[in-house]
């Protein structure tokens, strides 16, 4: 019997859920001001549900597979891409990087979750000039969404679909083909979200230069008035086409804590019904937690040979290679 726990380390919540030989067992959200103030209650959370045969701690943009007893200083830069002159702000996700010392600080067995970056099934040609091809988190919501839609279909290999996730900030959408991640669009590279601006425009990110981690937090839905609605809209749905265009698919699977707002998943059906079957991705029986820490538990309990140990190899997590360094140099 396999007992593992997944996390989801969202803008506005850190997610866990405790996954028990394939089935909920139990599950706790935390706040990151409410870690901040108290830092203790995250260790004392996970260390009260052992014993524990894996833990997918939180990743961020990913690493290829790293266990926790050989994570060091510039793996973790590689997981926040938080600039040395603004480390210690609330930049980004707040206490990232604390959160993950606190899993560390456990002793128990972690893994760091690769990001699409880090697949081989996403084409090498895919990966130039980019580092945001869905975060870690965002790979373990595609990896709910397969393993729903190849009990659908009959089987991993048989599973093609695209899922669009709707972050209380960015906005991700992703191709599976084959039961394997091909291709994304996500984050800053990918459609407008909630509380950023998507693509960004080069002649404006120079002008504006300097920028910080936080001027990637704006531009979003929610900051431009009256055009909002519309250039939500548009942007998704140009992302999700073209997507479509290169990879064609039939279903399209809606998540994310953006889509709790009426208006905001009424602007997502209205940008994708003409792509495709739409419908909201459920989750696991008795879960309630964000979607990308149930997938994380699914991803932690396929990697620890549990009842979902071929959902890793349909997936090819264990070829995971690379780093974004590759893509942004060292700072």
């Amino acid at each position: 019997m396999v007992r593992v726990i997944g996390t989801d380390p969202g803008t506005s919540s850190l997610d866990l859920l405790l996954f028990d030989d394939g089935r909920v067992r139990d599950q706790r959200r935390f706040e990151p001001m409410e870690l901040k103030a108290n830092p203790e209650m995250l260790a004392d959370a996970i260390l009260g549900w052992t014993p524990i045969d894996l833990v997918a701690a939180p990743s961020g943009y990913g690493l290829p597979l790293v266990r926790g007893d050989r994570i060091d200083e510039d793996e973790l830069d590689q997981m926040s891409l938080v600039r040395p002159d603004e480390r210690g702000q609330d930049r980004g996700v707040i206490g990232f990087r604390s959160w993950v010392r606190a899993f560390l600080a456990t002793g128990l067995p972690t893994v760091f979750l690769p990001g699409g970056y880090h697949l081989p099934t996403i084409p090498a040609h895919r990966k130039v000039n980019a580092v945001d091809l869905g975060t870690a988190d965002k790979v373990a919501v595609a990896a709910l969404a397969l393993e729903h839609d190849a009990r659908l279909v009959g089987g991993y290999d048989r599973s093609t679909f695209a899922v669009v996730e709707v972050g209380s900030a960015f906005t991700a959408a992703l191709v599976v083909q084959g039961g394997r991640l091909v291709d994304a669009s996500a984050g800053t590279r990918g459609p407008l979200g909630l509380r950023s601006g998507g693509v960004w425009d080069g002649e404006m990110a120079c002008w504006r230069s300097p920028l910080s981690k936080q001027d990637l937090f704006r531009g979003g839905l929610d900051d431009l008035g009256p055009e909002g609605p519309a250039a939500f809209r548009e942007s998704l749905r140009k992302a999700a086409a073209g997507l479509r265009a290169v990879t064609p698919f039939e279903r399209i699977y809606l998540s994310g804590a953006g889509l709790d707002r009426d208006d905001v998943l009424g602007l997502a059906l209205e940008a994708l019904d003409c792509l495709g079957r739409v419908e909201r991705l459920p989750s696991l029986p008795n879960a309630w937690v964000k979607h990308a820490a149930q997938g994380s538990a699914l991803l932690a309990d396929a990697l620890a040979g549990g009842r979902h140990a071929a959902l890793a190899g349909s997936l090819r997590l264990a070829a995971a290679r690379g780093c974004v360094w590759d893509a942004v140099g060292r700072r």
